[in-house]
């Protein structure tokens, strides 16, 4: 009977144990941002820089109405309350404006809200457009300790509905906050256009489909601007990177001189993606032509879909001649 007594004594107290620790944990905070116990504000540059130049992306590179260039960034510091967009969930109706045509005050209303209504935001940054696929733009934002992710979008134009962009990053490391970081880049759909090219007219997707990653082999179809299959991965069509801003000794921001702009030839010179020429199905053959009762030729011919580029596969002949017999002789 004491045996009995002593178990039902010990799992009392190791039942009343685990109540205890689960409570405890129940009621810490959850997300990313829960423990952060760096100095409560800090302050960054972030530089974002294009990299979407003809030699790393030569496949349909819009030169024309409009040239390749990126709309504003419209970014957020926030808390882990709050997502701005995130892969493989529908995209909300602020964010399909911005990615389908560059339009910010629905997506501006939904931030705002947000912080009003659970706190979840402590401040809205912008950085201009970049006029190329190639340059640099770069503006400041503020972090604090209870709201330490970043969260931010850049639209590609022209596309349907592409985008780049970061979602909810992490600038504290547990009691301090990270100096610099830099994250490359790669395009994503919104899910709520189904053009395959940069210039698809638009064609909005019913049902709305999550946002999704592209890459050179997803969506797999030759007619997508950016499918290129014999690579393994896209090259990074951008970077951003976010240092952290020192104060002097009194107390003021140490004035933060801009990374330089890269060329194109730096850019062109770290990716060369190559690019095969692709042809069109022969046509029908032509007439055969020649005197009668000899052997006379006929003719087919293709045309060229795509010139080749960066030491690319050339293109084939165009021509094909074969022998054949003439009709209708007299």
């Amino acid at each position: 009977m004491e045996n009995l007594m002593f178990v039902y004594c010990s799992c009392k107290v190791i039942w009343t144990l685990l109540i205890t620790i689960l409570g405890y944990a129940s009621s810490l905070p959850v997300g990313d941002d829960s423990i952060c116990t760096a100095e409560e504000l800090a302050k960054y540059s972030i530089i974002f820089t294009g990299k979407w130049s003809q030699t790393a992306f030569p496949k349909q590179y819009p030169l024309y109405r409009p040239p390749a260039q990126w709309s504003s960034m419209l970014g957020v510091t926030h808390s882990s309350d709050y997502s701005m967009w995130k892969k493989n969930e529908y995209a909300s109706n602020g964010v399909r404006d911005f990615a389908e045509k560059g339009e910010a005050w629905v997506l501006m209303k939904e931030i705002e809200e947000a912080g009003e209504k659970i706190q979840s935001v402590h401040g809205i940054f912008s950085a201009p457009a970049i006029s190329s696929g190639t340059g640099q733009t770069s503006t400041e934002l503020e972090v604090h300790s209870r709201h330490p992710l970043v969260s931010f979008v850049v639209r590609i134009v022209p596309s349907p509905d592409w985008f780049v962009g970061i979602d909810s990053l992490n600038l504290c490391e547990g009691d301090h906050w990270m100096e610099e970081v830099s994250v490359d880049l790669f395009p994503y759909d919104a899910g709520t256009d189904s053009g395959f090219t940069f210039s698809s007219p638009n064609f909005a997707t019913i049902p709305q489909d999550t946002v999704t990653e592209i890459t050179c082999s997803s969506p797999s179809h030759p007619a997508n601007s950016f499918y290129y299959p014999k690579l393994k991965i896209l090259p990074p069509i951008a970077q951003v990177t976010m240092v952290k801003i020192k104060k002097n000794q009194l107390g003021l921001p140490v004035p933060y001189l801009n990374l330089p702009a890269k060329s194109n030839e730096i850019i062109d010179s770290v990716s060369e993606t190559p690019l095969d020429c692709e042809v069109s199905q022969w046509s029908s053959w032509g007439l055969c032509r020649g005197v009668c009762r000899k052997t006379g030729t006929k003719i087919r011919t293709r045309f060229v879909l795509l010139q080749p580029a960066n030491n690319g596969m050339p293109c084939p002949n165009l021509d094909e001649e074969t022998g054949c017999e003439p009709e209708n002789c007299v």
